[in-house]
């Protein structure tokens, strides 16, 4: 189709137009040829109205004033001819104008018929673009143009007209056209002008209306029409129907249409520049736009509505004006004919190819034929174009994945290889044919392909295959069976990756049962208490028997004599003693084992030639025993050649021992490899010949776990140990043997006797005997008793005593008693059991409460103390007596607590009645703090404690004494530690504080807290007043909280906001803070402080500056500021008259105040007569007062005038400011960067005199008395006569010390004379511990320093007087002090360690300086002053000028309230100069830290902290 700017509008139809573009259609679009598309298509039009079809009918003109006639005939039974049927008027006439004779044709329908309608039916899809009517009559008054897309299926309308849109398309728009697809209303073609050759035209593309793209399927869509219909819906008729409806009034309104022209063309899409007609369609008639398009670009159909055969690979679109769009030929690479677009796969393609192939040859397969088909690969040396390319696979159907489908080209990144078989998982080969290794049975039916072998690898040979690729039979290790190599042979255990699969059981031959164990653990099958895996371990409490188990001793054989040996040295607790060719009957019925035994004879010769030797004799043969028999054996003894006995023969028989014969046992028989090692190693390792010795030997391993084997086997298991409880230590016995752990002097395997020479078995074991070798016959006693065998004059268990009356064993003696007893210890002789009341070794004396000499032969005998009762008494308080044959006295010893000759006193530290009988003393119970010695430490009588020691105190020193606290029970009463600034004051005296006497807390005052009453309670401050601590008052809104500072009561304020309590602005600034701060902006080189008065704003200016900011200079001063200098001496002459004028101005309201009250009563009236001068009448003065207020009223325009005028002063002046600050800014900048320049080397020259200040200040610090706080304040003033370090006079000499100075020389040489005193004085008034943290607050904040001072009630020079002095007297002892000395001392002091470094008592001084800046508002008053004495100036120069007139109340008032307010700023200025002065001194004098030899003090307000540097002891002196 055409764009909207290549239609081409004409009324013509006599041809047609042109396809545009030069280049053809090879570059871009081509357009076949345009025209009326009604040509050749007279068939296809119709109406559903045609005047005259069925017969000749009538019509008329309206108007038609040109011709007679005005009715005329219609006959359209035929079609038109210009020779016989000029009156028919069927549609087709409206085709062309004119027919051949050039006579005008039309269109007309039938009468009065409205609805009538034109059709167009195409054999095609063709562009519409637009249409051309031509009407003979009236225009329709309402007609609408319809089209159809799909032969008259579905219409929609194109555009509608009427003569009034709204009353006939309500429904449609009629507002004009906005966008190219718009349904509108239009009027302008169906007006009733003109009444004939009315055109209307439509064009399906507004030219007003621009479309961007006209290839969109909207814009095609809006042209393409296979069918056009107009349909007329309404005519004019003039009115006339409205009056008359008869036919006749109706003939003259009809439709007729005189030329019709549809503007189109053949719709190609731009692929075609002409068209051809559509097959059946055989009319050829010129000019014809026929409807079957000549495509190009590789397309066809009717309209080239999709691309050709095969031309697919690109998708079908319309051809644009530089781009044809070409169909693209399909690339299926030679093995199809046949393709199709797809649309997924050209967006998957990048919109580079959608072209899909249909029906590939060849085998292949693919959008381009470009791969096999399953079951064929692409064979790589033949093109892909080659119809043999893709060759047959060659794969195991069997094997292989998908019935035997091969990689059907290669492709590296997938893994691909053109004829490679996909096996099945199991399955290997090229051709999927073998299983792979651990697999077997290839079979079709798996989808694995191949089973796996399941062989266990623990089990299985790793070499090759694991298991056999048709059967599946897996290659088992040596040790190892089953199918799937997973279990182990008989007698092995354990299947893992060893070499042989599984170990062997190895099952104890005589602990196991068989040699067979579990498969997993190895365990064996072990007999009755045999543990471990190999059965080879005994269980606790049991034991292996040993070879010579089975030993019955001769001691309990028939026919024996006992012989108790003194060392055992075969078994048993001895021997039995047989004669020559007696014997010995032994009775065995424990056989537990079936089987041959050797008997031996363990024995021991009665004589030892050298040394006894114990031997055995074994049986020639051994005999047969079996369980469950009773065997009695007789063995005779006789001498071996010999036949004759011999009487005093004997030999000394140990036991009979069986010996199991263990050869005949099983795993010793037979030759198998086993046995025969077993019985080499029995003999290798001596095991048999080990029970043949006594001592025995320790048994090898090896023999111990072949013993252990043998007894399994005799006794089906292990013995229990049997361990006598009391014998043993433990249950627990040997491993073989069976030897119990036995008590001390216990033997027997089972620990159940004694050992020889020992008796009393029990829980503790046996006790030796110990049988005196002197007393007694033998080394054995009674295993009971203990009693032993005693010699004649012997006795006692051992034998070792002497008979009673007899001592020394052996040599014993009769006992030496002196008749008061009758035996005495066996061992030394002391007598026993004394009578008569002796006592001693020989009971040679008294015993205690007795006195006299009971030796035998003295003739006494001993005697009853009286101290003073008989012992025995409830009178009796000595121990003994003596007699003093000096005095003739008895003396006695007293028990504790009693004293005197006779006990009838009590001892210091003792009170009762102890002469008194039943009178007891008793100990003073004072709780030990008491000197028992001192006889006045308690009452003799009550007890009372009298002199308690400790500082306790009370009846019974139970307490501690006021003024100390503690536990005094324990002598632990300490010194209360109240701070006496915090205390109540009714709890203090001489500057000690009482306090609980318990725990020490000491009586606060209130708001006080802490154990010593040291400081304030939490959100309280001001500590140390009288009346306690006051609450902070800190402001809620602005404070950070409610807790203050404990000594200044400073809040901890917000951001913004300042003051104590946080309630006034912050630092630099004033005002209200609820309502606005403003920033103080004081002047730096006028003002005193940055700090401006907080209520008014007034800064505190210097000497000679004055103003709110004090940027402006003083009264008094002239210049411009900064550089003010003071007036000429006369301007106090001049202060003088003004002081003058003010009392004249006074005088003046004072008169006019009483003329005022004259004037309101007669009676006020006369007497202001009376008052006066009587010449001066009432109205005269009357007159006056008006006289002198005109002239004051001119005096004060006078003055305004020259105040506010235009030639004023003011004015001048305002002119002058404006020069003088244009000026100022044109030279700005080059006053700024001199200013900077200058600036800079300013702050390079004080930053010098800075440091070079901190060293004067730090000597001044160590040398001066006084330290100067500035380097402006160095000059030495009355207030300073002493100077100091870089201090000057007033003729600029330097100044320090002088007579009556308090110099750091006297100062230091006094300390070091008095510091012994000072040092006793500390310790004896040691009070307690100060927080550090206060102490260390107070010194840091200057602010609290000075308060502390101001509200202190003991002058400062007591304070210096009591603690400064001594030391500045001893270091300057006279005023003469040489300059060597005052070295060495300096040298001293600067030595000291100060508490503080220097810089923080720089910064110290430099916040005293801040704080002094805020102490009174100096500044704002001067300011205040100087404005009032300005007004009163002014107010003066006013009153001149009325010459003094009396009558001006309201000036003189004025000027009496100015004056008034400046007195008293003056008298504020001077006594806030006063305080600021005093504040300044006390506040250098606030702080004295004296430093000692040992310790350094610090003066407060009432007392002195003092800290020890050696032992770090803190001490407070209290000043009271």
């Amino acid at each position: 189709y055409l764009p909207s700017k290549q239609f081409i509008f004409t009324l013509g139809v006599s041809g047609q137009e042109l396809p545009s573009g030069p280049h053809g259609c090879t570059e871009g679009s081509c357009y076949p040829a345009t025209g009326n598309l009604l040509i050749g298509r007279a068939v296809n039009l119709s109406a559903t109205s045609t005047c005259g079809l069925n017969g000749p009918e009538h019509y008329c003109i309206v108007s038609h004033l040109q011709e007679s006639d005005k009715c005329f005939q219609c006959n359209s039974q035929h079609p038109y001819d210009p020779l016989r049927h000029r009156n028919s008027h069927r549609v087709e006439n409206v085709i062309s104008l004119m027919d051949d004779e050039k006579n005008i044709t039309w269109w007309q329908s039938v009468n009065g018929q409205e609805s009538v309608s034109i059709r167009l039916n195409l054999e095609a899809e063709f562009h519409f673009t637009h249409l051309i009517m031509k009407f003979k009559t009236f225009r329709p008054a309402a007609m609408l143009i319809e089209r159809s897309a799909d032969f008259g299926r579905t219409w929609r309308p194109y555009r509608y007209f009427a003569y009034n849109c709204t009353k006939t398309f309500p429904s449609i728009p009629a507002n004009g056209l906005h966008h190219i697809n718009d349904v509108i209303c239009e009027e302008r073609y169906s007006d009733i002008e003109p009444s004939t050759e009315g055109e209307v035209i439509y064009k399906v593309l507004d030219p007003a209306i621009h479309v961007k793209d006209p290839y969109s399927l909207d814009i095609q869509e809006l042209l393409r029409i296979t069918n056009l219909r107009i349909n007329f819906t309404k005519l004019h008729t003039l009115g006339d129907d409205l009056l008359d409806r008869r036919s006749d009034v109706l003939q003259k309104y009809y439709y007729a249409i005189h030329e019709l022209v549809v503007r189109g063309s053949c719709f190609c899409y731009g692929h075609a520049s002409e068209c051809a007609p559509v097959p059946g369609v055989h009319n050829r008639e010129s000019g014809m736009i026929h409807g079957r398009c000549v495509c190009k670009h590789n397309t066809e159909g009717l309209n080239c509505e999709r691309c050709r055969d095969f031309h697919n690979d690109l998708p079908w679109r319309p051809a644009e004006a530089n781009n044809p769009h070409t169909c693209r030929e399909c690339n299926c690479n030679g093995h199809s004919s046949q393709c199709h677009f797809d649309m997924a796969v050209y967006l998957a393609t990048g919109n580079v190819s959608g072209g899909v192939c249909d029906d590939c040859l060849h085998n292949t397969m693919g959008r381009k034929c470009e791969m096999c088909k399953p079951f064929y690969f692409q064979d790589l040396s033949r093109g892909i174009r080659d119809p043999r390319v893709c060759a047959a696979c060659d794969c195991d159907p069997v094997g292989s994945l998908e019935g035997g489908v091969c990689d059907s080209h290669t492709d590296p990144d997938m893994g691909m290889i053109a004829g490679q078989c996909r096996c099945k998982v199991n399955v290997k080969g090229t051709r999927c044919d073998y299983c792979k290794e651990g697999y077997y049975g290839l079979s079709q039916n798996d989808p694995l392909g191949c089973q796996p072998c399941n062989c266990d690898p623990r089990g299985i040979i790793m070499m090759g295959a694991p298991c056999d690729q048709i059967s599946g039979d897996c290659s088992c290790k040596r040790y190892v069976t089953g199918r799937y190599c997973n279990q182990c042979l008989p007698e092995y255990w354990g299947l893992s990756n060893d070499l042989a699969g599984c170990r062997p059981c190895d099952c104890d031959f005589g602990g196991a049962y068989n040699n067979r164990c579990m498969v997993e653990s190895g365990q064996c099958d072990c007999r009755r208490h045999l543990i471990g895996r190999q059965c080879s371990e005994v269980q606790p409490g049991y034991f292996c028997a040993p070879l010579d188990y089975y030993k019955y001793e001769a001691e309990d054989a028939t026919g024996r004599i006992n012989i108790p040996s003194h060392m055992v040295t075969w078994t048993g607790p001895g021997f039995a003693r047989v004669k020559d060719g007696a014997g010995l009957v032994f009775t065995i019925d424990n056989i537990p084992y079936a089987m041959e035994y050797d008997i031996m004879i363990r024995y021991e010769p009665e004589v030892c030639v050298c040394v006894c030797v114990c031997v055995y004799i074994q049986m020639p043969r051994p005999f047969c025993f079996e369980p469950s028999n009773r065997y009695v054996v007789a063995i005779r003894f006789q001498r071996h050649g010999v036949s004759h006995r011999h009487l005093t023969a004997f030999i000394l028989i140990d036991s009979l021992v069986l010996i199991p014969k263990y050869t005949e046992l099983p795993g010793f028989q037979g030759n198998e490899p086993e046995a025969e090692h077993r019985r080499e190693e029995m003999i290798r390792y001596m095991c048999l010949d080990s029970f043949m010795i006594t001592p025995m030997p320790a048994l090898a391993e090896m023999c111990s776990k072949l013993i252990c084997s043998i007894s399994a086997i005799i006794h089906d298991g292990a013995l229990s140990c049997q361990c006598d409880p009391q014998g043993s230590l433990s249950a627990e016995c040997d491993r073989v043997g069976g030897q119990c752990r036995c008590k001390p002097n216990v033997i027997g395997r089972r620990c159940d006797q004694c050992a020889p020479g020992t008796y009393g078995f029990g829980p503790q074991g046996c006790t030796a005997c110990d049988c005196h070798p002197e007393g007694s016959l033998s080394h054995q006693c009674d295993p009971v008793t203990g009693q032993c065998q005693c010699r004649q004059g012997a006795t006692g268990r051992q034998c070792s005593e002497c008979q009673p009356g007899q001592w020394g064993f052996p040599s014993c003696s009769p006992c030496q008693c002196n008749g008061h007893a009758e035996s005495c210890d066996p061992h030394t002789g002391e007598c026993r059991d004394c009578r008569d009341y002796t006592a001693g070794h020989l009971c040679e004396r008294c015993v205690n409460g007795f006195f006299g000499n009971p030796v035998l032969g003295s003739g006494e005998h001993c005697r009853p103390c009286p101290c003073p009762g008989n012992p025995g008494s409830d009178h009796f308080n000595g121990y003994s007596c003596h007699a003093d044959h000096s005095s003739n006295q008895i003396i006695c010893n007293c028990r504790e607590g009693y004293a005197g000759p006779r006990c009838d006193q009590c001892a210091p530290g003792y009170y009762g009645n102890p002469e008194q009988s039943g009178g007891q003393c008793h100990p003073c119970e004072c709780h030990g703090n008491i000197d028992t010695q001192d006889p006045g430490s308690c009452d003799p009588r009550t007890g009372q404690c009298l002199k308690c020691l400790y500082n306790t105190d009370g009846p019974s020193c139970a307490h501690c004494k006021h003024g100390y606290y503690g536990n005094a029970l324990a002598q632990d009463c300490r010194r209360c530690t109240c701070v006496t600034a915090g205390t109540i004051q009714s709890a203090c005296s001489d500057g000690e504080c009482h306090c609980d006497r318990l725990t020490g807390a000491c009586p606060c005052r209130e708001n006080v807290v802490g154990h010593n009453c040291d400081q304030c309670a939490p959100n309280h401050w001001n500590y140390g007043q009288d009346r306690g601590c006051e609450p902070c008052g800190c402001d809620l809104q602005h404070a950070m909280g409610t807790h203050c500072n404990m000594f200044s009561g400073q809040c901890h304020c917000r951001p913004g906001f300042g003051g104590r309590q946080c309630s006034e602005c912050e630092q630099f600034h004033w005002g209200d803070p609820r309502v606005q701060c403003e920033e103080c902006n004081c002047h730096p080189l006028g003002s005193e402080t940055a700090q401006c008065d907080r209520v008014t704003g007034a800064c505190e200016c210097r000497e000679g500056a004055a103003g709110q900011r004090c940027d402006e200079c003083a009264r008094g001063f002239t210049g411009v500021f900064p550089k003010c200098v003071q007036c000429h001496p006369c301007f106090e002459l001049w202060d003088d008259a003004v002081c003058q004028i003010k009392r004249d101005l006074e005088h003046i309201q004072n008169t006019v105040e009483k003329i005022l009250e004259n004037l309101l009563s007669t009676f006020h009236i006369s007497n202001v007569y009376t008052r006066y001068d009587a010449s001066y009448s009432l109205t005269d003065q009357f007159e006056n007062v008006k006289k002198y207020y005109r002239e004051s009223i001119e005096a004060e325009e006078k003055c305004n005038a020259s105040v506010f005028g235009p030639s004023s002063p003011v004015e001048q002046s305002r002119q002058t400011r404006t020069q003088t600050e244009d000026l100022l800014n044109a030279r700005r900048d080059k006053f700024l960067r001199t200013v900077a320049a200058q600036k800079k080397s300013l702050e390079e020259l004080q930053h010098k005199a800075h440091d070079l200040d901190k060293k004067v200040h730090h000597l001044s610090h160590k040398v001066g008395s006084v330290m100067c706080l500035t380097p402006t304040q160095l000059i030495c003033t009355e207030l300073n006569p002493c100077g100091g370090a870089g201090c000057l006079d007033d003729e600029g000499n330097r100044v320090c010390g002088g007579e009556g100075c308090n110099g750091t020389v006297s100062a230091s040489l006094a300390a070091l004379n008095r510091a012994r005193d000072v040092t006793d004085n500390l310790t004896a008034i040691l009070v307690s511990c100060v927080q550090l943290q206060d102490i260390a607050s107070l010194t840091q904040d200057p602010i609290l320093v000075t308060m502390i001072y101001c509200k202190s009630k003991y002058p400062f020079n007591q304070l210096l007087s009591a603690f400064w002095m001594p030391f500045l007297l001893v270091c300057c002892p006279e005023e003469g002090a040489d300059p060597e000395s005052i070295e060495k001392v300096a040298q001293h002091v600067l030595s000291i360690t100060l508490p503080v470094n220097r810089t923080s008592m720089d910064k110290l001084v430099k916040q005293i300086k801040e704080s002094l800046s805020n102490l009174t508002d100096v500044e704002g008053i001067f300011n205040q002053t100087s404005q009032q004495l300005s007004k009163a100036r002014d107010l003066l120069d006013r009153a001149k000028d009325a010459k003094r007139a009396e009558g001006v109340k309201e000036t003189a008032n004025s000027t009496k309230q100015a004056l008034d307010v400046s007195e008293k700023a003056i008298e504020k200025a001077k006594k806030a100069l006063e305080d600021a002065v005093n504040n300044l001194n006390r506040t250098r004098n606030a702080t004295v830290v004296v430093r000692y030899p040992d310790c350094f003090c610090m003066c407060m307000y009432t007392s002195v902290i003092c800290k020890c540097v050696v032992c770090q002891v803190t001490v407070v002196i209290n000043l009271s």
